[in-house]
């Protein structure tokens, strides 16, 4: 199995409190840590631990966090294709509430210079057999990252977050589409003169395959669905699990969903593979969620297929 990941890396304050403040509002945190971050970063080593062979094309300062992160993305399995910059290396504050809500602040840094591929990193994702993007990088990146694996049938994976407008040509290179309901209304806006705001889960996701690419709907708890053109939309369940930290859920969800499409499909890219990938990227995501931090929280395989057998 074969899976790059294109994307950010950062190095995450994470501060635990009662409550997320309002703005103005001054809270005490509980404690700090200090931890690996970045969606590109926890969606490479998400794959890793759910199986799949995996590079990582990232831009990192040359500086003590970009150290860390090469360093602890290699001991998590991760082959990183990494340009040392001298731009710092990106950071991100986050706080976590109680109820395991979070609310984040990302400082891009060296992520801003990952703009154009280079033959190296062309090369990489020609060889792949799934190709994993976020928006966290600059859009130049991934529309070049995106094409370069449409003109050699990789299949492309797009996690649309944070959310902002997606050009028509890389809506043409996707195969694999997932947003979460905020994501979903926000795109679906861009794209169509009606009003979204009161359309159901099913309906956002059957006007977004409409665009071309297979979509997958994330629904927290709920679970997620599943929508081909065409076809009906499928809801996958969600786990019930007590949730003490959401912070990374859905890049973990994302590395497992393209472990799992790396694993089974071989060009044929159909409802149920995409069924079977949801189902076991929604348990990995299950797993993450009863635990802190996002790098740390991220299961193996093995403890993926224990829960699913259990549950």
């Amino acid at each position: 199995m074969s899976t790059v990941v294109l994307g950010s890396a950062n190095r995450d304050l994470v501060y635990r409190v009662e409550r997320i403040p309002s703005p103005g509002e001054t809270v005490l945190a509980a404690s700090v840590s200090v931890v690996a971050g970045g969606k590109g970063n926890n969606q490479a080593i998400a794959a890793a631990r759910s199986g799949a062979e995996v590079t990582f094309i990232v831009a990192l300062g040359t500086d003590e966090p970009g150290d860390r992160l090469a360093a602890e993305a290699a001991a998590a399995g991760v082959t990183l294709q990494a340009r040392r910059v001298t731009e710092p290396t990106g950071t991100a504050i986050i706080t976590v509430d109680d109820n395991g809500e979070n609310a984040i602040v990302v400082n891009p840094g060296a992520n801003r210079l990952l703009e154009m591929l280079n033959v190296g990193e062309n090369a990489a994702i020609a060889g792949a057999h799934v190709l994993v993007l976020q928006l966290e990088t600059p859009m130049s990146a991934v529309i070049g990252a995106a094409n370069a694996a449409r003109a050699a049938s990789t299949t492309v994976v797009l996690n649309a977050s944070p959310i902002q407008p997606l050009p028509a040509g890389l809506l043409a290179s996707i195969d694999v589409l997932i947003v979460n309901e905020h994501e979903a209304r926000h795109l679906a806006a861009q794209t169509r003169s009606n009003q979204t705001q009161n359309e159901d889960e099913n309906a956002l996701a059957s006007a977004l395959s409409e665009l071309g690419p297979a979509v997958i709907l994330t629904l927290g708890p709920r679970g997620a669905i599943v929508c081909v053109p065409g076809e009906l939309p499928v809801l996958v369940p969600g786990r019930r699990v007590a949730a003490v930290d959401t912070t990374g859920a859905g890049d973990t969800f994302c590395g497992a969903l393209a472990a799992k499409l790396d694993q089974e499909t071989r060009g044929t890219l159909d409802l149920g593979a995409l069924i079977r990938a949801a189902e076991f990227a929604t348990t990995a995501a299950a797993i993450s969620v009863q635990r802190h931090g996002a790098v740390p929280s991220i299961p193996t395989l093995e403890e993926i297929r224990h829960f699913h057998s259990i549950n």
